[in-house]
């Protein structure tokens, strides 16, 4: 039997989670609906684990998540599972990082569903595991992806002198290269960094931003 202090704002749903992980024989040692209250409730109780939404009131934006670092922070080997409707990059990737990622799970509510799967998830966090939903796998990746790493050297030498300021006369001066290679450059550039070909849109502009936020 787990000892578990959960957090959801939405009483119903948090009532549905108690009634569920008490049929799997857990005990739900306080139930809450903030963020300040799901602290004060980690350290009333001392709970096995933490079972948190990531959206708490008076914000509804990542105030749960920014709780669930800052215990962590506190007590390192409390296990805590994260629910959330979507995946919120901006703490998710310190509390995966916490604790050497261990003891730690993040989930999408969508699984909550799948009770089984759930339960399963929920057990393995206790015992040391990490549990991280396919879709926060994902969107991670994509985000920490360095997109320059797919440009070639030479392409990178070609931004690098754009983010300079430079016309293409001059990097191909720089480079001692034609105009013509350079614009062969340029093109693949836009390709590889997956910008908009429309005329539109000022596709040097967002290439050399690109680079300098690389």
């Amino acid at each position: 039997m787990l000892r578990i202090v959960l957090a959801e704002d939405s009483v119903l749903l948090r009532e549905g989670l108690v009634g569920l992980l008490q049929r799997f024989g857990h005990e739900v040692v306080a139930g809450v609906g903030t963020a300040a209250e799901l602290t004060e409730a980690v350290a009333e109780h001392d709970p096995d684990i933490v079972v948190t939404d990531v959206r708490m009131p008076p914000g509804f934006s990542d105030e749960g998540l920014r709780a669930a670092l800052a215990l962590r922070e506190r007590l390192p080997k409390l296990p805590i599972l994260v629910l959330s409707q979507y995946v919120q990059r901006a703490y998710a990737e310190d509390l995966l990082d916490s604790s050497d990622g261990t003891s730690v799970g993040y989930l999408l509510k969508e699984r909550i569903g799948n009770v089984e799967e759930f339960v399963d998830a929920l057990q393995r966090v206790a015992e040391g595991a990490t549990v991280v939903d396919p879709e926060v796998v994902r969107q991670l990746l994509r985000h920490r992806r360095d997109p320059l790493a797919k440009l070639t050297a030479r392409e990178q030498e070609v931004l690098a002198l754009m983010a300079e300021g430079r016309s293409n006369a001059s990097v191909a001066e720089a480079l001692t290269v034609s105009e013509g290679t350079v614009s062969k450059h340029f093109g693949s550039i836009l390709t590889k960094l997956d910008l908009s070909l429309s005329d539109s849109t000022n596709r040097r502009v967002l290439a050399v931003l690109a680079y300098l936020r690389g």
